[in-house]
Order: structure tokens, then C-alpha cells, then sequence
């Protein structure tokens, strides 16, 4: 029988890694630089990592198979002479995932004496040899015994492999961004487009932990043209929006008697006094206003940068019609938008989790964002017809009182 080659003797596992690492740099300055500034990052790291990651070898004990158990001859020395000796052969296969080129490498950790085995397609050949009629527990334990000791090597390289694949996804989040900023510096564009908004001098009788920011848009386009500027709301000013909108919900949560007299457009309407009340526009007084029935919004040449939508729970159809709306509102790159949800119903927690489960349905849905409470959720879609534009969505659930004629 063929008892399978020496694992783990074929090559060093650190030097293979850091190879594999230092190719980043070069992977990321290949890259096109017109992609490379339209493309969302996420997804230029996604592409990457997918790459670049590399995938433990797991062994799959549960699924281990018997390929044969054979009689065989071997050869033995007894009293200086050669004797023929039967002995049972047994051959069984085991499924593995991850990497196959991991079984071959030693990791830093290990002994003089490696485990045998023959790696086949996401499969390892395991042998055991022993006398004639051997009780099937002890075939059992020889080669469990085999599989305990490869999955011990298996695990001192899976400490390198996790040190190397974080350093994988901040490398190549690092090289992206440093590369930006070089292709931005050297086509001499301004980091950020004048769309100033203020605080208040006023704002002080308001209670929000928000001091004076202003909104600076960044610099984006679509993938189909080349590179030119596009307003986009910045992180903070968003965040500080948002941050006024939870506050009034709390507030509105905490006064049932008086919320549950107001309908979807008196909300809508305080919300907006609340926001007008801490941030004021470059061209007029309130940088928050309203267009149709439910928008808050935020207009920049012409085109919204901020959409909050404001809708009353009727089932998860709510969601799903929703969504559509906003998605035919927001096509400008790196857009902001927040969907404002009215749970009048008794037990919010149940609407909030098929919410959840409506947004992650729909077609344009890209990845969940960071927030993930029964507070706010984060989701990222992309626009109609272009999967390169994202546009960042808070969901915020506000639970309320029923109208007192429902």
C-alpha cells in the first residue's frame, strides 16, 4: 500500500505569505485609475480579497468514507531471513475545504515527524496497516489518531493564516486610499465641493449634541464618463442629521399623548422644524425642506444628496414600495437617505425584523452597513441600472401610540 507523501515538507509557510502580501501593492497600482475612482471602495476591496484571501483547510470528519480494506503481502526481516506477512490495508477518504496548497506547507510550529497522507481533489487519502481480523475499534482509533495529528498542523498554520489575512484586508484598504489620493493630487481636483451648512446661533435652547459642522460634499462620478466632481453629503454632517432625528424621535416616543394625534405629515413637518432648527443653508434659511408629500431633503444643483423618507407601518409591502420611491430619487453617487418608519402596531420588534428581512430582498440591495440595532439598521443599495453608485440608507423605526380613530 501506498502510504501517501510527507504533508507539510514542500515549501515555507511564512515566506509563501509574505510573498502572496507584498503583491497587493502592485495588484492595487495596476489597477485602472478611472475604476479606481468611480468604483465604490467596498467593492474594489471585495475584489481583492477575494483574491487575496486565503481559506483555512478544514477537515470534514463527519463525512469521512471508506474507499477500500484489502488484504495485503509485506515483506518483514525475522532471524535474518525476508518472511511474506498478510496484513489488512485500509484506505478511506476524507472531504476537506479551504486552500489544498496549506497541506503542503510547514508553518512555523512544527515537528520532525509530519503526517502522511495523499491529497487528492478537496479530498485526502488516509491509510492504515495492521494484522488480519484487528478489532474494527482499533482501525477506528489509528486512524482518528492520523486525522488528529494533520488537524495539529492544521492549526498552527491557522495561526499565521489569520495574522496574514488581516494584514491582507488592511493592506489593501491602506494601498487603495493612498493610491486615490495620488491619482486625485495629480489631477489637480479639490478634495471637496462648497456646500456649507451651520448651526444655529440660536440652536442652544434645542438639546443635540451637535456643534458647528458644515456639509462638504466629495468628489464622485459615474463609471460610464470620466472622472468629475459630484456633491455627495459628508459622513458627519449625515451622521448629525441622523443623530437630530433619533433625538425627536425620542422625544415623540416618550409623549404618547401627544403622538398619537399626529398623522405621517405633522410628523414629517416637526422632524423638519427640528432639523431647520440646528442647520441653516448656504442660499436660504432652512437646508432641510420638503417636495411632494413625505421628503426631508437636501438639494444640491438641482439634484437631492439627502433624502429622509417618512412612512407609516402597513406591512412589509411598506418596505418594498418604499424603497422603490427612494431609489428613483437618489442617483447621484455616495448619496445619503433615511427611511423613517412609523410602527403604530403592538409589537415593533416583530415589524422591525420583517423590515430588516424586506430591505436585504430587494434587487439593489448591495451589503448591510455597520449599525444594527433595533434603533437603526444601515443598509447600502445601489442606484437604478448602475451597481458602481451606492447610496447609503438608515433605517429608523420610531414606535408610536395608534391614531386614536384606528
Amino acid at each position: 500500500m501506498n502510504p501517501g507523501s510527507t504533508l507539510f515538507s514542500n515549501g515555507d509557510l511564512a515566506s509563501t505569505l509574505d510573498r502572496q502580501l507584498n503583491r497587493i501593492s502592485n495588484a492595487v497600482a495596476s489597477w485602472n485609475e478611472n475604476s479606481l475612482l468611480t468604483v465604490p471602495e467596498q467593492d474594489i476591496c471585495d475584489s481583492l480579497q477575494e483574491k487575496y484571501l486565503i481559506d483555512p483547510v478544514v477537515l470534514d470528519r463527519d463525512g469521512v468514507t471508506i474507499d477500500s480494506i484489502e488484504e495485503e503481502y509485506i515483506t518483514v526481516r525475522q532471524f535474518d531471513e525476508e518472511v511474506r506477512i498478510r496484513q489488512t490495508a485500509v484506505t478511506v477518504s476524507v472531504p476537506f475545504s479551504g486552500e489544498p496548497s496549506l497541506l503542503n506547507l510547514k508553518p512555523s510550529t512544527f515537528t520532525y515527524n509530519p503526517p502522511r497522507a495523499t491529497v487528492g481533489d478537496w479530498e485526502l487519502k488516509i491509510y492504515w496497516t495492521g494484522p488480519l481480523n484487528t478489532d474494527p475499534t482499533a482501525v477506528r482509533k489509528g486512524i482518528d489518531e492520523q486525522l488528529d495529528t494533520i488537524e495539529k498542523w492544521l492549526s498552527w498554520s491557522l495561526t499565521q493564516l489569520n495574522a496574514y489575512n488581516a494584514a491582507v484586508r488592511e493592506r489593501i484598504l491602506t494601498e487603495i486610499r493612498t493610491r486615490k489620493e495620488r491619482v486625485l493630487s495629480m489631477r489637480n481636483l479639490q478634495a471637496s465641493i462648497g456646500f456649507p451648512l451651520r448651526q444655529r446661533s440660536d440652536a442652544a435652547t434645542y438639546n443635540v449634541p451637535i456643534t458647528r459642522k458644515k456639509i462638504v460634499p466629495r468628489t464622485t462620478t459615474p463609471v460610464t464618463e470620466p472622472f468629475r466632481p459630484e456633491p455627495a453629503l459628508e459622513e458627519a454632517q449625515y451622521e448629525a442629521a441622523l443623530a437630530v432625528l433619533r433625538n425627536q424621535r425620542n422625544q415623540l416616543e416618550r409623549n404618547p399623548s401627544t403622538s398619537a394625534h399626529l398623522g405621517e405629515e405633522q410628523i414629517r413637518d416637526l422632524l423638519l422644524i427640528g432639523l431647520n432648527s440646528q442647520f441653516e443653508g448656504r442660499a436660504a434659511g432652512e437646508v432641510f425642506n420638503k417636495n411632494g408629500k413625505t421628503d426631508i431633503l437636501i438639494r444640491e444643483q438641482d439634484r437631492h444628496i439627502f433624502i429622509g423618507e417618512c412612512k407609516i407601518w402597513r406591512g412589509p409591502k411598506t418596505i418594498t414600495d418604499t424603497l422603490d420611491q427612494l431609489l428613483g430619487y437618489l442617483v447621484w453617487r455616495d448619496t445619503k437617505a433615511a427611511l423613517l418608519l412609523f410602527i403604530r402596531a403592538a409589537s415593533p420588534a416583530d415589524a422591525i425584523a420583517k423590515a430588516v428581512v424586506k430591505f436585504r430582498e430587494h434587487p439593489n440591495f448591495k451589503r448591510d452597513g455597520r449599525h444594527a440595532t433595533e434603533e437603526r439598521h444601515d443598509f447600502v443599495f445601489h442606484a437604478n441600472g448602475d451597481s458602481n453608485r451606492e447610496i447609503k440608507l438608515a433605517f429608523l423605526p420610531f414606535h408610536l401610540p395608534k391614531e386614536p380613530h384606528d
